[in-house]
């Protein structure tokens, strides 16, 4: 079945971000203008959840109900509290800064991994030195409750999106971006009981045609079968901008074209989590209905 694709808010200034389901409307970051909007299905009207986020780019839910982001800006991941504050978690792996977080999942222990890849514009305040690599990394509070920042991949060059599947035994890991020297993979690393990741399954490879390099995936979302939809590609070489579905083992169940070039982050919401919402990189939100998928309801966090 193909998706039809509307086009639901937009255009704003620059690449949109993450996508987060808040059980009634759907939110969604404009990086550049340094908002969280949210767009209410019902009446069709976007409203401003938060401003002054300092280039957030993936959000996720997490313990309590309380919105996590990937400050861009900041270099750390920030909590957009019920009370208006956004407190960080920590920024230092080992005493270091880390990079630019880009894209967060959170296992039901509330622990958030993120994606800790390089980017081009320099972060707000004083100015330090990115880590000699671009990594998977968890932030989670040790037995005093202080937030610990521990490296999850070592192996990584430039990770873009992030995904647990449904049992948390899996890590799903969108690998390389055009114009980095390494491989646009899909991956899935199995997680040990201790939290370190074994060695990862290349699920799917992007490669390069006569136009270029082929867009690897930017944003993933998870679906009730344990199917991965991802957003990828590009107009300016491969198959153009697409939805792709991927089952636990990398078989392509489907792909649908959408209707604007380079597709960024996507989530499942309205009322049934039956309509897919996809972010792009020209600013505007899209939604397909009727998509006969549905996302997934995870347990309460412990």
């Amino acid at each position: 079945m193909s998706w039809k694709f509307e086009r639901v808010a937009g255009p704003y200034q620059g690449p949109m971000g993450g996508l987060a389901w808040d059980g009634k409307a759907m939110l969604f970051s404009v990086i550049n203008e340094g908002r969280i909007l949210r767009f209410d299905p019902v009446t069709a009207s976007v409203s401003e959840f938060r401003r002054y986020t300092n280039r957030t780019n993936g959000i996720a839910f997490g313990p309590e109900g309380v919105l996590y982001g990937c400050q861009e800006a900041g270099r750390r991941i920030i909590r957009f509290m019920p009370d208006g504050s956004a407190p960080p978690t920590t920024d230092k792996l080992e005493g270091r800064f880390h990079n630019h977080p880009c894209d967060l999942a959170i296992d039901r222990k509330g622990r958030v991994w993120f994606s800790d890849p390089y980017h081009a514009t320099p972060a707000t305040g004083p100015q330090q030195p990115p880590l000699d690599h671009a990594s998977v990394l968890r932030l989670e509070r040790d037995g005093r409750r202080e937030w610990k920042i521990r490296r999850v991949t070592h192996d990584t060059a430039a990770p873009r999106a992030v995904l647990l599947s449904a049992d948390e035994r899996t890590l799903y890991v969108a690998e390389g971006e055009p114009g980095r020297n390494a491989a646009r993979e899909l991956r899935a690393y199995p997680i040990r009981d201790n939290l370190s990741v074994g060695r990862y399954t290349v699920l799917h490879t992007f490669g390069a045609d006569y136009r270029g390099e082929h867009r690897g995936i930017e944003g993933m979302c998870l679906d009730r079968n344990g199917d991965i939809v991802a957003c990828g590609g590009w107009t300016q070489s491969g198959p153009g901008p697409l939805i792709y579905v991927f089952s636990p083992s990398g078989a392509v169940l489907a792909t649908h074209p959408l209707p604007a070039d380079m597709p960024m982050r996507c989530a499942f919401g309205d009322e049934d989590l039956g309509s897919l919402y996809v972010t792009t990189m020209d600013g505007h939100v899209y939604r397909a209905r009727e998509t006969g998928r549905q996302g997934i309801h995870r347990e309460p966090f412990a």
